[in-house]
């Protein structure tokens, strides 16, 4: 039985397949675009006074359905700006996830924070394009790319001066991830084939981490108490979803996580 993970990826490998775009003018245009916002930096500056926060502009889940299907991106990103979010995370997965490039380029145009492409990053294509959208920063799920993949994509995105989160799950996979000079590693919380939260995850992972590695942790992160435990484990920065954009006040929600471990 396909788990969600081989779906998606599926239809991303599909979909790449497909792409008739030659490669070296999109990355002409992706070095020519404006300048990236500096993500990485942005989670350093932050995690040296407290927790970073990257909250996210997501409409639905394919575990949970909708969420905010009929959300304002825009409006969301602002709210998250005035809570104190470090950076933003937007979905642009269209068939999964409900997203879009529109919705990133909209958030990213209404705060001055940066923004990260949350999507299933599967070929030089969409390293591109993630560039030329706007993004500051692009994510790199190890479960989801081979090793000579994940250092090529790695090595793709640094060239063209974005910061690259590089997701994993294990010890395993953050094995992976140090192999091709990963230095900002985000631990999912939630496995990608059940789509179950396993919030002791994080932990553990870390506590494998060297150091020098900008940490972020992912998922399942309910409130301020989790951020707090998270922070206390060495955690710079949380990337929260469902908690916040469901909230009844964005803005509140965020500047709670962002005081949990002052």
């Amino acid at each position: 039985m396909a788990t969600y993970l081989d779906r998606i990826l599926a239809a991303h490998r599909a979909a790449a397949a497909a792409d008739p775009r030659p490669l070296d003018p999109l990355v002409e245009a992706a070095r020519t675009a404006p300048a990236p916002r500096g993500f990485a930096a942005a989670l350093r500056r932050d995690a040296a006074d407290g927790l970073a926060v990257i909250a996210e502009v997501k409409r639905r889940s394919p575990s949970k359905g909708d969420l905010a299907a009929d959300l304002d991106p825009a409006e969301t990103a602002r709210a998250y700006e005035a809570g104190g979010a470090t950076c933003l995370s937007v979905l642009t997965d269209v068939d999964f996830f409900g997203g879009s490039p529109a919705d990133l380029q909209a958030a990213r145009a209404a705060v001055a924070v940066p923004v990260l492409r949350k999507d299933f990053t599967i070929s030089a294509h969409d390293v591109c394009d993630a560039r030329t959208m706007g993004a500051d920063a692009v994510l790199l799920i190890v479960a989801a790319l081979d090793d000579a993949e994940l250092g090529e994509l790695h090595d793709l995105g640094r060239d063209l001066g974005l910061d690259v989160l590089v997701e994993v799950h294990d010890e395993a996979e953050l094995d992976r991830a140090l192999a091709v000079g990963a230095t900002l590693v985000g631990v999912n919380q939630r496995d990608l084939v059940t789509f179950e939260v396993d919030t002791a995850r994080a932990v553990r992972v870390a506590a494998a981490m060297p150091d020098g590695i900008l940490r972020v942790a992912e998922s399942g992160i309910r409130g301020p108490a989790d951020a707090a435990a998270l922070a206390a484990a060495g955690f710079h920065a949380v990337l929260v979803g469902e908690s916040v954009v469901t909230s009844g006040d964005r803005a509140g929600s965020v500047a709670a996580l962002r005081s949990a471990a002052r």
